[in-house]
């Protein structure tokens, strides 16, 4: 494998090659960016509902923060022992063969990073809808044309150059801070303490130990699915300027950053709201912030929560293109994904397919309307499958590969690869529980992943009957 590697790179054709281009900044912007989107909006209250106490609250969002730290850590020996800008891709394709990492590109690229992209352009639209309504369409038609803009305004900055991506990533990223920031300060300078309900402790005690157990289970998936992302820094790891060294200082970095900011702002939100408060709230941030400054903080959390969802969609543009580029590296028919553009530093064709491809389901969202945000949600077995298989992958290539060179080997190995394993392996069984559980258009809901991959393997099948050249990068 490693043969293969080096010819590509000796074979490249000057110029097309992935250069060093991102900065340590940069890269933390990214991976704070991709993860805190809509969700901390709205996990904090299902949280706190799911909670016997403000004890075990903010344990759970603390214990988030640990097990994404441990998964950090384990990344962070895959990307600095084999840098490439395919990141997950790369590392199933060496541990597992072309075909699991094809049906992983394939479902990433058909439904994981498109459809966040479509499903962050909704979210994107319907706040701005709200702040700057666009009285001369249709009736409904004003997010989507909002869902429209800001994901080919977004593609086509990205195609201008990485450092035009990163670089707006960065102002993004830093704006989104410091609204978090606005509503922990709000809180703590001008909100007055939520009353103490003597009865907010009763449903814990009162609940079975099983029961307790099954409720804070659920509060864990909801806190590691806002925590969800910091895997996609794996994506720009042949392109960090800083090396091995600054990969790790980006993933630990962005990860500390990350469970400061949902302490805080939880914090924020116990403190105003109270648990029972937060357990009631539809909109736990937009209450506190109507009950801090009035209807002014309502439209203020409007404005935050675009620009959260506009931060997610550019960074998650500009890990997802990377996973088409390696997959046209990989099979002939594909071959013009992989066009990069040396000058520029972004992977030009995969960018412009990933636009065209989210706007095609854009289309299709705004003819399901929320059933197409079920749909991809109902993906999400899918995606943890294959972040397990990621995970795995760390003990195979340890096993297949020892002479590989490891700037950073995972502490406390196998203890830490086997408990981010098993998270992952806990949240695949959690998300296969409530999807099968759920129905759409008459159908459980369990189908649609399968749809996924098995429509990834009809074009396996195909690709593999073409005698293909892989392109050298």
């Amino acid at each position: 494998m490693d043969a293969i590697e080096a010819e590509r790179t000796a074979s490249a054709a000057p110029g097309t090659r992935v250069r060093p281009t991102i900065g340590l900044r940069e890269a933390v912007a990214i991976i704070v960016g991709v993860v805190i989107g809509a969700g901390i909006f709205k996990s904090p209250s299902l949280v706190a509902g799911l909670s016997g106490g403000a004890g075990q609250m903010f344990g759970l969002w603390i214990m988030g923060g640990v097990v994404s730290l441990i998964g950090a850590l384990c990344y962070a020996e895959l990307t600095t022992a084999y840098a490439h800008p395919g990141g997950d891709y790369h590392y199933l394709q060496r541990a597992f063969g072309r075909s699991v990492s094809f049906l992983f590109g394939w479902a990433r690229f058909s439904v994981i990073t498109t459809g966040s992209i479509a499903l962050l352009g909704f979210v994107f639209g319907d706040y701005m809808q709200q702040a700057i309504p666009l009285t001369m369409l249709p009736a409904g038609w004003g997010s989507t044309a909002y869902a429209v803009a800001v994901i080919v305004a977004l593609s086509l900055l990205n195609l201008h150059g990485i450092r035009a991506g990163t670089g707006a990533q960065t102002v993004l990223t830093l704006t989104e801070i410091l609204g978090l920031l606005l509503i922990v300060g709000a809180a703590a300078l001008f909100a007055d303490p939520a009353p103490v309900a003597a009865s907010s402790a009763a449903p814990a005690e009162d609940a079975g130990g099983g029961a307790l157990t099954a409720s804070l289970g659920m509060a864990m998936v909801f806190v590691l699915l806002t925590y969800g992302g910091w895997n996609e820094a794996a994506y720009i790891s042949a392109e960090m300027r800083s090396g091995p060294r600054g990969m790790v200082t980006a993933l630990t970095a962005g990860i500390v950053i990350i469970t400061v900011l949902y302490l805080l702002v939880t914090w924020a939100y116990w403190k105003v709201l109270g648990m029972e408060g937060m357990a009631a709230s539809e909109a736990v941030a937009a209450d506190v912030m109507q009950q801090t400054f009035g209807p002014t903080g309502g439209k203020l959390i409007s404005v935050l929560v675009a620009v959260s969802a506009l931060t997610s969609i550019n960074a998650t543009m500009i890990v997802g293109a990377r996973t088409g580029y390696a997959m046209g590296c990989d099979w002939g028919p594909l071959r013009r994904m992989a066009e990069w553009d040396g000058e520029r530093g972004t992977p030009r064709v995969a960018m412009t397919v990933q636009c065209v491809a989210a706007l095609a389901l854009v289309g299709i969202g705004a003819a399901l309307g929320s059933g197409f945000k079920a749909m991809v949600e109902f993906t999400a077995p899918v995606f943890w499958l294959f972040f397990l298989l990621t995970g795995i992958s760390l003990f195979v290539l340890r096993r297949r590969e020892p002479h590989t060179p490891r700037p950073f080997k995972v502490p406390l190995y196998p203890i830490l690869p086997l408990l981010f394993c098993a998270s992952c392996a806990y949240m695949l069984w959690s998300s296969l529980s409530y999807v099968s559980s759920q129905t759409l258009g008459g159908l459980n809901a369990a189908w649609i992943g399968v749809a996924v991959l098995a429509c990834g393997g009809v074009l396996l099948l195909l690709l593999r009957s073409h005698k293909d050249r892989r392109v050298p990068k």
